[in-house]
C-alpha cells in the first residue's frame, strides 16, 4: 500500500470527527452517528482506491451507507479492505464524555477478518506482554503471566473492562486476584490500544465487546506490536449462520491477531471528544483543530497529526 494513502485516509476520519463533534453532549446518539457516517462517506469517495467495506455500520438492509460489502473510493487505484467506525463511542459523544473517536483500518484485499455484527470475548496486551497470554485460560492465570513477563506483582497491573452486567463474574475475579480495574462505559477500541501505550497505565483489556471493534483494534495493535486474541460469542443461530457465510466456519476457534488483521495494515483515528488516547475536536471562530494518529505496520511509523481546519476554505461538516 502506498504510504501516501495513510494521509488520505486520515482526512476521512478528520471530517467524520468534526461532523460528529458538532453534536457532542446533545443527547442524540443517532444524529451524531449519522453525521459521522455522512461525512466519512463523502470523503471516502475522494480517495483513489478500489475499497470494500468489510467492517461497517451493518448489513446492506440495515445501513443505507457504509454497509458491509459497500464499494468506496474513486474506483481506481489499489484494491483495499476497510474496517471502519465513523463514531466509536456514540453514547460517549452524545453525553459529552471522554474517548470518542472516528477510526479506520485499511489493508490489502484478503487481509482483514470479515466479522459479523456479533459479540467477541477479547484479551489484549501491549508489546511487553506479547506472546504470554491465552484467552482460554482464566483472567487470574493471564494476569499472573502478564505480571511475570513485566516483572511486577499482579497488584501493580491495571485491567480495563467494559462496565456491563455480563462482566460481573469477570470483574469479581479480577478484583479477587488483586489487580486494579478501570471500568469504561464504551470505547473498547481505544481501551485495547491503551494497553500498548506505556504511559496509559493500562496493562490488559478483558471482556466481551463488539466483534467488528475487535478487528479494528487488531489492526492498531499490529502496528504497535501488541497482541489481541478473540472468541466469537454469538447470541443466536442467525449470528452463527452469518459468521459462517462470511467465512468463519469454526465459531469456537481462537482468533489471533493474524486471523483478524494480517499483512501490511494501516490504522488512523481522530479524536471526537477529549480522551487519554487523542484530544477531541476544538472549535474556534475560524474553524477547528483536530488531533489524529496514523500508523503503518510495515514500517512501524506512528504519526501524530495536529491539523487546523479553516471553514472559509473547506466544507463545513
Amino acid at each position: 500500500m502506498n504510504r501516501n494513502l495513510a494521509l488520505e485516509f486520515v482526512r476521512v476520519t478528520e471530517m467524520a470527527a468534526i461532523a460528529s463533534a458538532r453534536l457532542m453532549g446533545r443527547g442524540d446518539e443517532k444524529a451524531a452517528d449519522q453525521a459521522a457516517v455522512d461525512a466519512m462517506r463523502a470523503m471516502l469517495d475522494s480517495v483513489d482506491c478500489q475499497g470494500v467495506v468489510v467492517i461497517g455500520e451493518g448489513e446492506r438492509d440495515e445501513a443505507p451507507m457504509l454497509y458491509i460489502g459497500e464499494k468506496v473510493g474513486t474506483g481506481s487505484g489499489p484494491e483495499l479492505e476497510i474496517a471502519l467506525d465513523p463514531l466509536e463511542g456514540t453514547t460517549i459523544c452524545a453525553k459529552g464524555g471522554q474517548n470518542a473517536i472516528s477510526v479506520m483500518a485499511i489493508a490489502s484485499k484478503g487481509c482483514l477478518l470479515h466479522a459479523p455484527d456479533t459479540y467477541m470475548n477479547k484479551l489484549a496486551v501491549g508489546p511487553e506482554a506479547k506472546g504470554c497470554i491465552d484467552i482460554k485460560l482464566s483472567p487470574t492465570e493471564n494476569l499472573a503471566r502478564i505480571a511475570d513477563r513485566k516483572k511486577c506483582r499482579i497488584q501493580d497491573l491495571t485491567a480495563v473492562i467494559l462496565d456491563r452486567p455480563r462482566h460481573a463474574d469477570l470483574i469479581a475475579e479480577v478484583r479477587k486476584s488483586g489487580a486494579r480495574i478501570h471500568l469504561i462505559g464504551d470505547g473498547d477500541v481505544s481501551a485495547a490500544i491503551a494497553t500498548a501505550n506505556p504511559d496509559s497505565g493500562v496493562d490488559v483489556l478483558f471482556g466481551i465487546g463488539g466483534a467488528p471493534e475487535g478487528v479494528i483494534a487488531a489492526a492498531a495493535l499490529r502496528c504497535l506490536g501488541g497482541e489481541i486474541q478473540g472468541l466469537l460469542v454469538p447470541r443466536h443461530q442467525e449470528e452463527i449462520d452469518r459468521a459462517k457465510a462470511m467465512g468463519i466456519l469454526d465459531i469456537t476457534k481462537v482468533l489471533t491477531i493474524d486471523d483478524m488483521a494480517k499483512g501490511n495494515v494501516m490504522f488512523c483515528a481522530t479524536g471526537v471528544t477529549d480522551g487519554s488516547f487523542l484530544e477531541g475536536v476544538l472549535f474556534k471562530r475560524w474553524g477547528c483543530i483536530t488531533h489524529s494518529i496514523v500508523m503503518r505496520s510495515e514500517t512501524g511509523t506512528i504519526r501524530r497529526i495536529k491539523a487546523e481546519h479553516h471553514f472559509d476554505r473547506k466544507p463545513r461538516y
